[in-house]
């Protein structure tokens, strides 16, 4: 099984512990298992699935997993390979474990060909993924639950009352699995078109024209797991007159659909309040009035930078929100907090915004970000802003593009954290 190693890659190991022999491990695996290639040809077997099928490693490596097993031609009802391909298509396109519910699915006899033996299998397909987020391999593991099935039958005095009752509890299961077959088919489809919208949506609502003409940003965009791929937060890129352009980040509470309304309507909200009046503070300011009249925005926070090419200079303001972090070519960094106000909403009366300016030089990098990629459950923020800024500066040599993956990776940020992170990077 070339190149199926440790899914905690290199280097996960602690130092003194003994070294894990993967292969070994998943040879003595006491669960039957295959592992696939993504075009579903067997790879590896473990000594447990040859002991449940009657076969050897060499009947089925280099095979086809249908051609080494197809349906009984014999049996109407046979539909264990429609169903198998279903649940592996369905790890190749959503990177996710499938369970399926209990099958029949029939093998052929390994010496007698052309002859089937019944069987009911409970199985499982899980993804094994490459760096890239691409499925390497499929683990298909399998319980052959026959004998269970078949003890769950009655033992009546009679054999032929025997015999009938065993194959009515036995056409009963059968149908009872194929009808949660069928319920989780529906379900998983009303899945993938909910799935489709919400891609539709992220999309819409972080759409940034501008953001075509600067090579030197880089954004990026995860939302929590179980979320739908849609969150509240948001980053923002618009060219301003005189060599200027605005960056942004922001923050809805809350996570899903809900949040990502309300913050589709404040970033396009700030987006066309910075174009009007050219400055951060101002801005904020107008977005912070029409967050008062919003439900949901409440508590919201956004930070916003000018950036003037010309001068030289980043004016910026902040409505909650963790500062920024400018990293010098040095390789030291300082967080852009001088001028915080309280989050969009929070004030009765009308404020004026503050914002405040200060001079860069080319090759500074600006870090703008959400909380999800810095705070920690029972953690002190100070911590994690120390936290961010070491990483910064750590790999501050790096492109945009390559500095946003090596800080989600230093952080350990992925698609499955529990908090939404908005990324924005900018090589000045």
């Amino acid at each position: 099984m070339g190149g199926f190693v440790s899914p905690h890659g290199p280097g996960a190991r602690k130092p003194g512990t003994p070294q894990i022999d993967y292969a070994a491990l998943f040879a003595a695996t006491p669960s039957p298992c295959l592992v696939l290639d993504p075009d579903m040809m067997i790879v590896d077997v473990n000594r447990a699935y040859l002991h449940a099928t009657g076969r050897t490693a060499e009947d089925l490596i280099g095979r086809h997993i249908f051609a080494a097993f197809p349906d009984n031609p014999d049996d109407p009802r046979a539909s264990g390979v429609k169903n198998l391909r279903a649940s592996l298509h369905r790890v190749l396109a959503y990177r996710e474990p499938d369970t399926m519910v209990l099958q029949k699915y029939d093998i052929p006899l390994a010496d007698h060909p052309g002859v089937f033996e019944e069987r009911w299998w409970s199985p499982i397909n899980a993804p094994v993924l490459a760096p890239d987020g691409t499925v390497s391999w499929i683990i298909h593991r399998v319980e052959d639950v026959t004998e269970f099935v078949r003890s769950c039958s009655p033992q009546p005095p009679a054999l032929r009352r025997s015999v009938v009752r065993e194959e009515m509890m036995e056409a009963e299961l059968y149908a009872r699995a194929q009808e949660l077959q069928r319920l989780n088919e529906e379900l998983r489809r009303a899945h993938a078109r909910e799935r489709q919208v919400a891609l539709a949506l992220q999309e819409a609502m972080l759409c940034c024209p501008d953001l075509d003409l600067h090579p030197e940003i880089a954004v990026r965009y995860l939302p929590a797991v179980g979320t739908l791929n849609v969150c509240g937060d948001w980053y923002d890129v618009v060219d301003l007159p005189d060599g200027c352009f605005a960056v942004a980040v922001g923050d809805v509470v809350g996570q899903g659909l809900a949040a990502a309304t309300v913050m589709g309507m404040l970033r396009s909200a700030l987006s066309g309040a910075i174009r009007a009046v050219n400055e951060p503070g101002p801005a904020l300011e107008v977005l912070g009035l029409y967050a008062g009249s919003l439900d949901g925005a409440l508590a919201t926070t956004a930070v916003q930078a000018v950036i003037d090419t010309a001068r030289c200079r980043i004016t910026y303001s902040s409505a909650g929100h963790l500062p920024p972090v400018l990293l010098h070519p040095d390789g030291s960094c300082e967080l852009l907090d001088q001028a915080t106000d309280p989050p969009l909403g929070a004030r009765l009366d009308h404020v004026t915004h503050s914002q405040a300016d200060l001079p860069y030089t080319a090759g500074d990098t600006l870090v703008l970000y959400t909380d999800g990629l810095v705070e920690r459950r029972g953690e002190d923020i100070d911590a994690g802003l120390a936290r961010l800024t070491g990483a910064v500066a750590r790999s501050g040599r790096l492109g945009p593009d390559c500095l946003a993956d090596d800080l989600l990776a230093r952080l350990n940020i992925s698609s499955g954290a529990c908090d939404d992170v908005a990324l924005l990077i900018a090589r000045l």
